[in-house]
């Protein structure tokens, strides 16, 4: 997803990456990424008539689904955060799905909405596929199934009582609004929460992972890999990064309580836990490059090679120990300029440089 863990903006550069790198090949593909961020967003609805008239879809009805997301999310769904990203990704099959993004400023927090075609019925009855971000407590939430009631009161009220009374008897209610709880027991939803601080610190990481990564990459990789490490400028940094972007690709769902391995595969940008080692990064880009290419020429011996290096890392994780996690982050601070070590701050100087400089 990118170079940082806990970043914000990442949303934002995935969809914008995935936009420009796959509208060249949309007609191979079949896949349309319509929409962003700002102004981008309320070009969706264009986008998607533009598709239509290519490709042949119901594309009046997908704008309107795009609108009403929109609304959904930002007038049905009152938890504090304001929408400033919206993307309609769609096939050529009409199937969709809509990743949308807030900010409530005051918090200094996001919150992610996704939207998916498959199985949906209503756009108001817990619609979501997901919703990613820190629990606020009560809202207002229409969007709930439990919220029908309420919406259909809504509607007899609009039908049967004049907007000035109405809007009288919203005055009068907001006081007596502010002091009472909006009860909400919410639908569990697939959920990810982070912590508050921004660095990749020893508590985040479950150590027996890292160890079980560290150990497979070291032990087992020559043997399981061998195809991997034939590729000049593979070594063992990068299949330690390819054994962690291993258990992404195949982990099983429960693995996700510990985001951490993101940035300890490849580092963030800020230099936390350790700045970008782009050699590294670039590798393994190269090797799942290769990877795919040869799994669609039925030459599945990376694609199982990789199963086989996350399958090892699980079994070393119950019986192998390794270094602290603050060893590992001084080795791979002190060697980072070996591994193309990169940061917003610039590249990282040798060790010797770097006492130079302090001196």
């Amino acid at each position: 997803m990118g170079m940082d863990w806990h970043s914000s903006g990442v949303t934002t550069s995935v969809v914008g990456a995935l936009k420009r790198s796959l509208t060249p090949l949309a007609g191979e593909l079949g896949i349309h990424v319509c929409g962003g961020r700002g102004k981008q967003s309320r070009l969706t609805p264009s986008e998607l008539l533009a598709v239509g008239a290519r490709v042949g879809i119901d594309a009046p009805a997908l704008a309107a689904n795009s609108r009403l997301i929109v609304k959904v999310d930002s007038a049905a769904v009152q938890d504090g955060f304001d929408l400033y990203l919206h993307s309609f990704v769609v096939t050529d099959d009409g199937r969709w799905t809509v990743i949308q993004r807030g900010m409530n400023g005051d918090l200094r927090q996001a919150r992610r909405y996704h939207w998916l075609s498959e199985g949906l019925t209503s756009f108001l009855d817990d619609s979501h596929a997901a919703i990613d971000g820190e629990t606020g407590g009560s809202i207002l939430n229409l969007a709930d199934r439990r919220a029908t009631a309420s919406r259909d009161a809504q509607l007899d009220l609009l039908r049967t009582t004049s907007p000035d009374k109405i809007a009288t008897e919203a005055l009068a209610l907001e006081p007596r609004a502010e002091k009472e709880a909006i009860p909400t027991d919410q639908m569990t939803l697939p959920h990810l929460s982070m912590p508050a601080h921004h660095e990749v610190r020893a508590s985040d990481v479950i150590a027996r992972r890292l160890q079980g990564a560290i150990a497979a990459a070291a032990e087992r990789g020559p043997e399981d890999f061998a195809d991997v490490l034939a590729t000049p400028g593979v070594g063992a940094r990068t299949v330690r990064a390819l054994a962690l972007v291993a258990e992404v690709v195949h982990g099983a769902p429960c693995r996700f309580s510990d985001p951490a391995r993101f940035s300890f595969a490849h580092g963030g940008k800020d230099r936390h836990p350790f700045p970008v080692p782009t050699r590294v990064y670039d590798e393994t880009i190269g090797v799942l490059k290769s990877t795919v290419s040869k799994a669609k020429l039925g030459n599945d011996e990376r694609l199982e090679a990789l199963t086989r290096l996350d399958r090892e890392a699980r079994r070393l994780e119950s019986v192998v120990s390794g270094p602290a996690i603050d060893d590992v982050l001084r080795e791979e601070r002190g060697r980072s300029h070996e591994y193309g070590g990169r940061s917003t701050f610039g590249w990282e100087p040798a060790p010797e440089e770097q006492i130079v400089g302090a001196a």
